[in-house]
């Protein structure tokens, strides 16, 4: 037998298996396969990917391309609600129920007069000085707002000449939210600066952890639900000093009407703040917000100045906040020697 017949009966001795080299072959394409079936039965079971945007869903128009970074929350100590001296605590019989209240000194935050004032409870349009507040921190006072569909979907208070799709100055539509207390106007407003009002939502419940507002969740721009949406009168007035210290808002709260540029016939929008003290002309009254609905009852925040003396109340739940308030900011003056 020839070497070249002897080595062909060899390899038929051997029999059909692979080498090595072979045999690791077949095995990374094993391995292979089974990792890309793995990943196909992971995406079938999952289905598309999350991070992707829903197919056939549009952004709002009105989204910037950018959203504006927060603001910077102020540095804790620099103002906050506390006690005041005993001396000068003030001692009030209210007319009526009230189910918490705080009577404080705007300029330093001491309260003078309290009553439950970290309990919780339905805040109804004193949401809206939230709304406001991150409307000047996130937007120009000169911009124009295109009026959305979702702006005209509104129940309660409104300016209620809004038409969509057209522009109405951001100054008006915060006047629009702030004296007749118009839930289309804080609608009009969410959209414009966050899209809508579920991402609206979510800057307000950042910017009341970014003042320390303990007790206080938003679930609406306007306070027109609620359910979820609550405060308490010691982070109300926390919060009402903050939008005092922006200057459009504390004139526009401190207005008792205004006439302002609105693309209506005539060109011009009538608006009347229903601030009981404004109304009744209190004496140095300058603000801030009322609210009502059923479940919360009568809501005030206001504010009045005497000489240097800037005081403060936060009313929840009363039956009679006009007579109240007057009570409470009579007795403060009074105690600090400006009645």
């Amino acid at each position: 037998m020839s070497m070249l017949q002897e080595g062909r009966a060899r390899r038929r001795h051997r029999g059909p298996h692979p080498g090595p080299r072979r045999a690791q072959r077949v095995l990374a394409v094993l391995v292979l396969t089974a990792a890309a079936l793995l990943v196909v039965m992971v995406a079938q079971a999952t289905g598309p990917s999350i991070t992707a945007p829903p197919v056939g869903v549009r952004p709002y128009p009105s989204v910037p391309a950018k959203r504006p970074p927060p603001p910077k929350p102020p540095a804790r100590g620099s103002y906050g609600i506390a006690a005041a001296p005993a001396a000068e605590r003030v001692n009030v019989k209210l007319k009526g129920p009230l189910r918490s209240g705080l009577l404080f000194d705007v300029n330093s935050g001491q309260v003078l007069w309290q009553r439950n004032p970290t309990q919780v409870v339905a805040i109804a349009s004193l949401t809206k000085m939230m709304t406001a507040l991150l409307v000047v921190e996130h937007a120009k006072p000169d911009a124009q707002v295109m009026i959305t569909s979702d702006a005209l979907h509104y129940s309660g208070s409104g300016i209620g000449l809004l038409h969509q799709g057209r522009r109405v100055s951001l100054t008006t539509l915060l006047y629009g939210l702030l004296l007749p207390s118009g839930n289309d106007a804080a609608i009009a407003l969410a959209d414009y600066v966050s899209g809508s009002q579920s991402r609206f939502i979510g800057l307000m419940n950042e910017r009341a952890q970014g003042l320390v507002l303990r007790c206080t969740h938003f679930t609406t721009v306007s306070g027109i639900v609620d359910q979820g949406n609550y405060s308490c009168a010691q982070d109300l007035a926390l919060l009402a000093h903050e939008v005092l210290e922006q200057p459009l808002l504390a004139t526009i709260v401190g207005a008792r009407s205004a006439i302002l540029p609105f693309p209506i016939e005539g060109g011009k929008l009538y608006l009347y703040n229903n601030n009981p003290l404004l109304l009744l002309r209190y004496p140095g009254a300058d603000g801030v917000k009322t609210g009502y609905t059923d479940v919360a009852g009568q809501c005030l925040v206001a504010t009045a100045r005497r000489g240097k003396t800037w005081l403060g109340v936060v009313l929840l739940h009363s039956n009679d906040t006009s007579t109240q308030a007057q009570q409470l900011l009579g007795a403060g003056f009074a105690k600090l020697g400006q009645n």
